[in-house]
């Protein structure tokens, strides 16, 4: 079963955290102040991707943008850029990555192929996008 917030992991992502999270963990007890701080943020950040994650399965390739889906889209300048829908932390590719939570991802996120879709951009306007493609990540080179 799939929530809002999955994330779709390869097994070798899905180990790499693994293993940094030990490494924090083993850790934890030898630095105080900012250092601290920072690996108890990675430590949070880590074990929420690891609690939502999804190893080994491709998300349903149903056409729909969701994270682990790999899309094309359409700007309305009529630009186009493929780029993945997740996170950073999980790719080994030369993809782009966008995140759910930003502002392009947020839109696209139930999109449909086809649908158009409104956001916001970094000068406080709005531009428009169309969702083309969406395919799982590891079938976008088909």
């Amino acid at each position: 079963m799939t929530t809002a917030q999955t994330r779709w992991l390869t097994q070798e992502s899905h180990d790499r955290l693994r293993a940094e999270l030990d490494e924090l963990l083993a850790r934890r007890t030898e630095s105080e102040g900012e250092e601290a701080v920072q690996r108890r943020a990675r430590i949070r950040e880590i074990q929420e991707l690891l609690r939502d994650a999804v190893v080994g399965e491709a998300p349903p390739d149903d056409g729909i943008a969701e994270p682990g889906m790999v899309l094309t889209v359409r700007f309305d300048d009529g630009e186009t850029e493929t780029f993945l829908l997740g996170a950073r932390g999980g790719v080994d590719d030369d993809l782009d990555v966008y995140s759910p939570e930003s502002p392009l991802g947020a839109a696209l996120s139930g999109a449909k192929q086809g649908e158009t879709r409104t956001y916001s951009v970094p000068n406080g306007g709005t531009a428009q996008v169309t969702l083309v493609r969406a395919v799982p990540y590891g079938q976008h080179r088909r």
